[in-house]
């Protein structure tokens, strides 16, 4: 496994622990609201920065975006998270806070699963049928 794939793997780990955690159920930074996916999560590269040094194009994020969305301000909300298109971005709008954290597990565990089965299939020595 390429070391972007391990710190890719190791995020999306990190990312679930912090769901899992309740992380986004209350935030330190505004106790009115929930905190952002993504956005106000350690895996962010700005987390707990509010002057915002790093350019989302450099965020690991940035690979599940279409590209139509690479320069919105906050490009992460539109990370796909259903097989029927909604977004970050779209539960924000339309669902409860329940439902988004449902759909951003299922991504996370589904994306884990891929880069397990890809470490799977570099360290096999024979090549696993499709």
């Amino acid at each position: 496994m390429l070391p972007d794939h391990e710190i890719t793997l190791r995020t999306l780990l990190a990312e679930l622990n912090f769901l899992d955690r309740g992380c986004y159920r209350s935030s330190a930074s505004s106790s009115w609201r929930s905190p952002y996916v993504f956005e106000e999560s350690p895996s962010c590269p700005n987390f707990g920065n509010r002057a915002r040094p790093h350019q989302c194009k450099d965020c690991w994020l940035l690979h599940y975006v279409s590209l139509k969305h690479h320069q919105e301000q906050a490009p992460c909300r539109f990370v796909q998270l259903t097989p029927e298109g909604m977004t970050v971005d779209s539960l924000y709008r339309y669902a409860t806070l329940d439902e988004t954290e449902e759909a951003l597990r299922k991504w996370l565990l589904a994306r884990i699963h891929e880069f397990n089965e890809q470490l799977l299939e570099a360290a096999s020595p024979f090549p696993l049928a499709s």
